[in-house]
């Protein structure tokens, strides 16, 4: 296989890569501080490679199929983590290279796990690329799920194909038309997200920061105790409805820019996942009366914000969940795997994947009970095919075996079973925090042994990737003509 189109579009996003490094050093050398150097390293570093890349690989007839595709996914992605990394490495935080991978890994598939503490005191420039790779990461995994995987046919997000990737010849440049509308949308989500937390009483920084982490679903703070430390109900409310923003498919923002005020209304998607947030809201709420944990309007506030913050992906904390008792861990840890919706920045197995095992069931059981009917199962009021029931139940398999492998793996490193169960589950559904004393909301990762934040860097990467576009790799048959 020819690989010069992958590697050449690979040099140009380590070349982007390296002008963002450019932000947060001139952001330490306006401050007087001397961690700009790192940065500046680590774009020079960075950029050389990507120019050198892309020199190197250019051709006047450019390839670029399905499977170039596959390729480009992967490697474009494992290479951000690792470039990414390099200011944590020559920075003088006193992180090791596994931390650094993690961290970086960690912020580029908007995961919002760290293994650094003292953030109040951290140096602007490292808290600013940390939430930019979040950013970053975020607007490309939407790019990515929205003009690549459904040409791709991974894990059922052909459902989510367009009419203008009905001639997969044509993916790349039609990938860039659709790039261009996906960024518009997420520019003005961010811009909106920054303006309001600032309004509410949050810092210049902080506002630019977590307007990048809230839109990406990523959860990054520039605070160890994450939006408890601005107590402000105004502003976890302004969170709640961004992390949401976040969550919802980004086509359907486009199509309503469009006016096409009938994809709001016939998403069953979008409903179903609100309909989720709004009954996990109701029953943590519910609990925590009930065991005189807090009352009612403070139950409804940890509860709204946890609760969305855990199930779209992104990993803010106002409050130590750990502690509210055994029912709530429980419907959080369930909650990790649930997600927001396709095409968004969030994470996990998706819900349109749930709808679609609930619709196939349902008519399996019909099946079984009126075997001469013939019936025929609707997605979104379209025939649900085959092909598409059998992806999503080939990906739900699979990431429930991706999880079991990684929490048996961390459990043989030593780690109880709260807190491999609970690691292997942010890891790969992207979420943030786990549960429990070691790596709960009130916790890092930072005392997990370097060979477990190895092995959570990789789950992070297969869960944001949507574990097909990885596993593919490793089939022998794929790399032959």
């Amino acid at each position: 296989m020819d690989l010069r189109s992958v590697a050449n579009i690979v040099g140009y996003l380590l070349c982007i890569l390296a002008l963002a490094m450019l932000v947060p050093a001139a952001t330490e050398l306006v401050l007087g501080s001397p961690n700009w150097t790192s940065f500046v390293i680590s774009a020079a570093i960075t950029g050389f490679s990507g120019i050198t890349l892309s020199l190197t690989t250019r051709t006047k007839r450019p390839i670029f199929s399905i499977r170039h595709a596959f390729v480009f996914t992967t490697v474009a992605w494992a290479s951000v983590c690792v470039f990414g990394a390099l200011p944590f490495v020559f920075g003088d935080l006193g992180l090791s290279l596994g931390e650094a991978v993690f961290e970086a890994t960690s912020g580029i598939t908007t995961t919002g796990s760290t293994v650094m503490t003292g953030l109040d005191l951290l140096s602007p420039g490292f808290l600013l690329w940390r939430a930019l790779l979040q950013w970053l990461g975020g607007v490309g995994i939407v790019v990515t799920a929205m003009a690549l995987l459904p040409a791709l046919q991974i894990g059922g997000m052909q459902l989510f194909r367009t009419e203008s990737f009905e001639q997969t010849e044509k993916l790349l440049p039609r990938a860039g038309e659709l790039s261009i509308k996906i960024v518009q949308v997420y520019l003005i989500l961010t811009v909106a997200a920054g303006v309001t937390y600032f309004l509410l009483g949050m810092s210049v920084f902080d506002a630019i920061v977590h307007s990048m982490t809230s839109i990406a679903t990523g959860g990054f703070s520039n605070h160890d105790s994450s939006f408890a430390h601005f107590d402000s109900a105004a502003i976890e409310g302004a969170a709640i409805v961004f992390m949401l923003a976040g969550s919802l498919p980004f086509l359907l923002y486009i199509r309503l820019s469009q006016r096409e005020l009938g994809a709001l209304r016939g998403d069953s998607q979008m409903w179903t996942f609100l309909v989720l947030v709004a009954v996990g809201v109701g029953l943590l709420t519910l609990w925590q009366v009930i065991s005189s944990v807090a009352p009612l309007p403070d139950a409804l506030r940890h509860a709204a914000f946890n609760t969305t913050s855990i199930i779209t992906g992104t990993g803010y904390v106002s409050a130590d969940y750990s502690a509210w008792g055994a029912f709530p861990n429980a419907l959080l840890l369930v909650a990790m795997f649930i997600g927001g919706c396709a095409g968004s920045t969030s994470c996990g197995i998706k819900v349109f994947r749930f709808q679609v095992l609930y619709i196939t069931s349902v008519a399996q059981v019909r099946r079984l009970a009126e075997p001469r009917r013939v019936r025929v199962t609707y997605f979104n009021s379209k025939p649900l095919t085959d092909e598409v029931a059998e992806s999503v139940q080939v990906f739900f398999f699979l990431f429930i075996l991706t999880f079991g492998v990684l929490a048996a793996a961390l459990g043989f490193m030593g780690l109880d079973m709260v807190t491999a169960i609970s690691s292997a589950a942010t890891a790969v559904a992207n979420v943030g925090p786990g549960l429990g004393p070691v790596v709960g909301p009130s916790s890092t990762f930072a005392s997990l042994p370097e060979g477990a934040k190895w092995l959570m860097a990789a789950g992070m990467l297969l869960g944001r990737l949507e574990l097909f576009s990885v596993l593919v790799l490793l089939v022998p048959s794929f790399w032959r003509e």
